[in-house]
């Protein structure tokens, strides 16, 4: 490592700090940026720079966004009465990748996870509860992840949510389509018997 410059060890140390990048994916990182053309390594750097500048908290769903509201809190065509709680960012997106809900969203930026030091202190649950009375919400759907952390935190907003009157509803969770049930995993398959629909005419 110490036969690198300077500045390409300043790269390999500042990629080696993202999630999942240990130091040899790190430097393979750097080392390909630094084969890049000039102008391409720059407009990596404005990209990464304008991020802070440019990028806020929408004040209504609390998701990513350059504009204050979000376009989608600002779309009058979406339903106001109907919120869909997800985890992050990346869940809001993947939910309205798939064109089915027409409601608005609310990010929580985090699931419960006492062992992490995640109470409910840590989300963004307090802003949930407040936009209830002030939205006229009527139904609330946790589209969290089935895993332990994604359960707790849908326990504990159900029972929350409960007592605000409001419809509290779950994404279903169960088998993938084309896999065999024989190779589906315990609780997804306790999840998918839980949410089974009635098919009787």
């Amino acid at each position: 490592m110490a036969a690198y410059p300077p500045a390409l060890l300043r790269l390999i140390t500042n990629l080696s700090r993202l999630p999942g990048v240990g130091e040899k994916t790190a430097t393979r990182l750097a080392l390909q940026i630094l084969r890049w053309p000039r102008e391409e390594a720059v407009e990596l750097a404005r990209s990464i720079a304008s991020l802070h500048e440019k990028v806020c908290l929408c004040s209504h769903c609390l998701n990513f966004a350059e504009t204050d509201p979000c376009p989608i809190c600002a779309d009058q065509s979406r339903r106001s009465d109907q919120l869909c709680v997800v985890e992050d960012p990346a869940a809001l997106m993947a939910v309205e990748k798939s064109g089915v809900f027409r409601g608005r969203y609310h990010v929580l930026h985090g699931l419960l996870s006492p062992r992490d030091g995640i109470g409910p202190q840590e989300l963004r649950i307090k802003e949930l509860l407040s936009r209830i009375p002030k939205e006229g919400i009527r139904e609330i759907i946790l589209a969290l992840s089935p895993t332990a952390p994604g359960e707790a935190t849908a326990a504990y907003l159900r029972d929350v949510l409960n007592r605000s009157g409001v419809r509290v509803s779950r994404i279903a969770c169960g088998v993938p389509m084309g896999m065999e049930i024989k190779y589906v995993d315990e609780m997804t398959l306790r999840l998918a018997i839980e949410g089974r629909r009635d098919l009787s005419a």
